[in-house]
């Protein structure tokens, strides 16, 4: 694999009191760039996907959700959805992501 990218999006709308604001963004950050280094790891050798992209966030209840955004093959969605889960993220809900503008 090419490239692989974990960003930290950040809800706007649901953002918590303003001191743990900035302690939330750099978790989600520093947990952003934690993914992609295992992914980066765990992907090295694949070679029928150059790149994939990961938006990682919080919901509304302030667990970390996790979703692919763009088309990779189904062993790398596995492989994503494996390594998420044992660290206890949640699959993003498909309609939610819809509610960010990153133009």
């Amino acid at each position: 694999m090419n490239t692989v990218t974990v960003l930290a999006i950040i809800d706007f709308e649901a953002r918590p009191k303003a001191p743990l604001t900035r302690m939330m963004n750099e978790r989600l950050e520093r947990l952003a760039a934690d993914l992609q280094v295992l992914l980066e790891k765990e992907l090295r050798e694949v070679r029928d996907c150059n790149d994939l992209t990961v938006y990682l966030s919080y919901n509304s209840s302030y667990a970390i959700r996790w979703r692919i955004t763009n088309e990779v093959p189904e062993h790398v969605i596995h492989t994503v959805a494996d390594k998420c889960a044992q660290l206890g993220y949640i699959a993003w809900k498909a309609n939610d992501i819809r509610k960010f503008n990153l133009d």
